[in-house]
């Protein structure tokens, strides 16, 4: 019998690299902001456990405050802290891709878009370092 499949043309197909996302700073970047969600899932845990302990009452909480001085975790919190910045300056920037927002016929400027969200950013940063530095 003959096999139908045997005369079909076969399509090509381009090796790719496992790595192709090095090649281009743009490709780089969208990996790296897809894997800081993994960071930014570590914080919302940490946050978690600490209102955990606080719950538990002072001994848990003074527990947890020593797991979080340890070296590894706090060499862990710094890479996240950065790979959060990242993944917030990331999104603010992709806002105005996302939103076309026109006034009059013409589109706003990028930084009409996403400047609010820095300057909202800024301003809830100084307020939550105000609350928590003051004493």
């Amino acid at each position: 019998m003959i096999n139908p499949t045997e005369y079909l043309p076969r399509t090509y197909q381009a090796r790719v690299s496992t790595y192709w996302w090095l090649k281009r700073w743009a490709y780089l970047k969208f990996i790296l902001r897809e894997a800081s969600s993994v960071f930014v899932a570590w914080f919302v845990v940490v946050t978690l456990l600490q209102v955990r302990a606080i719950a538990s009452g002072p001994a848990a909480y003074a527990a947890s405050q020593e797991w979080l001085r340890s070296p590894f975790i706090l060499a862990l919190n710094v890479v996240s802290f950065l790979f959060v910045l990242f993944h917030a300056i990331t999104w603010f920037n992709l806002a105005p891709k996302a939103m076309a927002v026109r006034v009059g016929g013409k589109r706003l400027p990028n930084l009409a878009i996403s400047g609010p969200q820095y300057i909202a950013w800024a301003v809830i940063s100084a307020g939550v370092a105000w609350i928590l530095l003051r004493g």
